[in-house]
């Protein structure tokens, strides 16, 4: 098959791109900045459009749009950026203990060719072109695959992309499962991919015919610890406007709530209030809440509902694909809404007496993505970070550890493989090469 758009085979796409990579275009530390650069020219030139797709898609206000998609991308790749050249020196390493005081050795970053970058559809700018300007400013080529479950932000990250970078070192190839059935088919040098377990398990395995490194950031089930007495008015609000932004499809948002029953009890107003803050009495009608993305996902979501006490929320519309912020009370852990992501807006109460068996609930689950806590006890925050596995650990604001670019971003287990953002996107695309050079004198 060709690619969408163009009579070009995903056979000669790659080939085209390796062979752009093989000239060195891309390994200049000036063609690297030029491309990144470009790419904030694109965000800042259209911002207006890229917003107006995702409301398309998403039905995400121009604030939610510029924030969760194009300013997080620009952050990353001014940071990227301002320390880019640090980065990409040499790190010499003292051999003289071994070969004698005329022996050097250091360690650099080699580009690794042609990479794939699978995008999701849920943020499907800000999780396409990070890890873009990563490999970019790693000096490789690549194909990127923006989701159709997206089309509107696919389709301008189509014409947009070709626009303003290297149309030589970088592709962006539409479609659905086809298409990227087809491009798994082809080697690359490493593959990206953003989504869900089943298609990375399908990634994982087209990547090892050819030996492929493999960047899975996935999902899970990101549980919250509510401690006692701490102050629940804030802590409803924290989790209310990280949980129901673009309703609740976010990879790490809260998924479910540990708390004991009576701090539940009290937990369960402060949700309500918070939520009449953020979208008023009817958030069907706030221009501030998303839409569930197709209704495939509208059912599998409607479906949850009854998994608990209803406490607020449960309204809903399939041709809207309206589900209304949902919090439910009394859930069992064997409940249909614990068995896997929820990914949309409903927030599960789970109770446990304390502690102890909040850390037996969680190790006893796949390692999520993130694990959130709200407490001010300094032992409770140790025991937390020594006795559990998650791929991030935030205390006091969900989703915030995305923000920085400082630290890597990834899951551990059945919730992902490898990290990037900021330096750790450079690695990410990078193969970190040993030199020694021993003199023959």
């Amino acid at each position: 098959m060709s690619i969408p758009g163009t009579p070009e085979q995903p056979a000669d796409l790659v080939a085209r791109l390796r062979s752009t990579f093989r000239t060195g275009r891309t390994r200049p530390l000036e063609w690297r900045i030029r491309q990144l650069r470009q790419l904030q020219a694109l965000l800042t030139d259209h911002g207006g459009e890229i917003a107006d797709a995702l409301h398309t898609d998403l039905r995400r206000n121009e604030a939610d749009a510029r924030s969760g998609d194009i300013d997080n991308t620009l952050r990353e790749i001014g940071h990227t950026l301002a320390h880019l050249e640090e980065w990409l020196r040499p790190r010499p390493v003292d051999v003289s203990g071994i070969f004698g005081p005329t022996a050097t050795a250091a360690t650099q970053y080699d580009p690794l060719g042609v990479v794939l970058i699978i995008g999701p559809w849920n943020y499907p700018v800000q999780l396409t072109l990070v890890p873009l300007a990563g490999a970019l400013a790693a000096g490789n080529t690549a194909v990127v695959k923006p989701s159709e479950l997206a089309p509107a932000a696919s389709a301008i990250l189509a014409r947009l992309l070709p626009a303003y970078l290297d149309t030589d070192a970088v592709a962006v190839v539409e479609g659905g499962v086809e298409e990227t059935t087809a491009l798994l088919a082809e080697r690359f040098d490493h593959i990206f991919y953003t989504g869900n377990g089943t298609v990375g398990r399908i990634v994982m395995k087209a990547a090892a015919e050819h030996l492929t490194p493999v960047t899975l950031e996935l999902g899970g089930k990101s549980p919250v610890f509510v401690d006692r007495d701490c102050d629940l008015s804030a802590i409803a609000a924290r989790l209310a406007r990280t949980k129901f932004l673009n309703a609740g499809q976010t990879c790490v948002a809260p998924d479910y709530v540990l708390t004991d029953p009576d701090t539940a009890r009290a937990l369960e107003p402060a949700l309500i209030e918070a939520i009449a803050d953020l979208y008023g009495p009817d958030p069907a009608a706030s221009p501030s809440y998303s839409r569930i993305i197709n209704q495939r996902h509208f059912d599998r979501l409607a479906a949850l509902l009854d998994s608990g006490r209803l406490v607020t929320g449960g309204q809903r519309d399939r041709e809207d694909k309206y589900i209304a912020p949902t919090v439910l009370a009394a859930v069992k852990p064997d409940a249909p809404v614990m068995q896997e992501e929820i990914f949309g807006p409903i927030l599960p109460i789970v109770t446990v007496p304390g502690l102890d068996e909040a850390i037996d609930f969680i190790n006893k689950r796949d390692k999520p993505l993130a694990l959130y806590a709200f407490t001010e006890n300094e032992t409770t925050k140790q025991r937390l970070a020594a006795e559990t596995s998650s791929g991030a650990l935030g205390f006091g604001q969900p989703i915030a550890h995305l923000r920085v670019p400082e630290l890597p971003f990834g899951g551990v287990g059945e919730s992902g493989l490898g990290a990037y953002h900021g330096q750790y996107s450079v690695t990410t695309f990078s193969h970190r090469k040993a030199r020694l050079d021993v003199p023959l004198g």
